[in-house]
């Protein structure tokens, strides 16, 4: 199965290596996990993502045998492992809290899980030579996890967790504990330690730019059920709800209505939009990436008398507000009357705000590019 060729689909993956099928989870009178059905196939990494108390880890701990499902089945290389205990199941599994025992040797914490697998001292100690080497610690095995990093210890976990080489290997935010610098070293280093074992990988996170970053397919869940299955590149472009939409990245959302299937209202006339399927008049939300905003400079003539241009141009004479520089980008607040009292953000990069001589006050020209122009339900129509 060749990285990231994945469809944005929950069913029908290449190679399914674990099938999740109507799977429910009750805590009591709780609804956690609500008629989940997925399929994770050989060999991919896939990340579960979502708000605290959205599923994810419930659904982790579910396919681990830690907490079992309510009703539901779980197969795992095509062999039912539903009510299986966990130490019959065929998983490694890291913590985010690391999980090491304080009281044993970094050489000894890796061996722990191989201690009853029937090898001798001789091969144990061989694969906790190879464990240390592959996780780029091999002179750290006398040590004792006080006297490592945090990043060290992750390191630790994740080689005792793959020491049995288990067919599904999963990952319960195994970064959260860590700084920043350190989490974004790690994670890279995971990736391909991942790709290079081939081990099918689920991982619970709720940092989008870390699902981003790691996953073949991203699983957004809320409120117990899935919202959408796929690509990074199509989770963040293609948002099948204002939930991901806004849960993913920044984005701008205009309560307004529908005009026809690739039309949305603003202001007193029309712009072109993503094709929707909702019926002209309905109440929308419009929305859109403040990097997807594209910047024009000076407004060389009147745009009409609600300021919008009803071309395939979508543009729109703005007012530059508050500026805010970013590092590689400066955020910018944009007034219009067709916003009322809230600003529409947009990043334009250092040298569009250097070509186009951008300051706090001046008026400027924007597009909307309607491919990057989406319409969504409002809220209170989801509920």
């Amino acid at each position: 199965m060749s990285w990231g060729r994945v469809n944005n689909v929950i069913k029908n993956v290449e190679n399914t290596y674990l099938k999740i099928e109507n799977l429910w989870k009750y805590f009591g009178k709780f609804l956690a996990l609500e008629d989940i059905s997925l399929e994770i196939g050989e060999g991919e990494l896939v990340c579960f993502l979502g708000p605290s108390g959205c599923g994810k880890t419930t659904l982790l701990r579910a396919i681990a045998g830690l907490d079992l499902q309510s009703s539901g089945t779980i197969l795992q290389d095509g062999n039912e492992v539903s009510n299986l205990p966990p130490s019959a199941r065929d998983f490694g599994i890291v913590f985010q809290s690391y999980a090491l025992f304080p009281n044993l040797s970094i050489e000894k914490n890796i061996a722990y899980g191989l201690e009853n697998t029937g090898r001798s001292k001789g091969e144990i100690s061989a694969r906790v030579a190879e464990l240390l080497a592959l996780v780029g610690l091999p002179d750290q095995g006398k040590k004792y996890p006080a006297q490592l990093s945090g990043g060290q210890q992750q390191r630790i976990a994740l080689a005792r967790a793959i020491a049995t080489n288990p067919g599904l290997l999963l990952l319960d935010e195994p970064l959260s504990a860590l700084d920043a610098k350190v989490r974004v070293h790690l994670r890279h280093e995971i990736k391909e330690l991942q790709r290079k074992l081939d081990v099918t990988t689920v991982m619970v996170t709720h940092d989008q730019e870390e699902a981003l970053a790691m996953a073949d397919r991203i699983v957004v869940m809320n409120h117990g059920v899935i919202e959408q299955v796929g690509t990074p590149t199509q989770i963040y472009r293609e948002p099948s709800s204002l939930f991901v939409a806004d849960f993913i990245g920044e984005m701008n959302q205009i309560p307004t209505r529908a005009g026809s299937k690739n039309q949305v209202r603003l202001g007193g006339g029309l712009m072109e939009c993503a094709p929707h399927q909702f019926n002209e008049g309905d109440e929308i939300i419009a929305a859109i990436r403040p990097n997807d905003i594209i910047p024009h400079g000076d407004s060389a003539h009147s745009l009409g008398q609600d300021d919008v241009v009803e071309t395939e141009s979508n543009a729109i004479e703005v007012l530059v507000g508050e500026m805010e520089f970013l590092g590689s980008f400066w955020r910018c607040r944009l007034k219009h009357e067709i916003l009322g009292d809230a600003d529409l953000i947009a990043d334009f990069s250092i040298n569009a705000v250097r070509r186009l001589e951008l300051s706090e006050g001046a008026n400027m020209l924007i597009e909307l590019p309607a491919s990057r122009l989406m319409a969504f339900a409002r809220p209170e129509q989801n509920t």
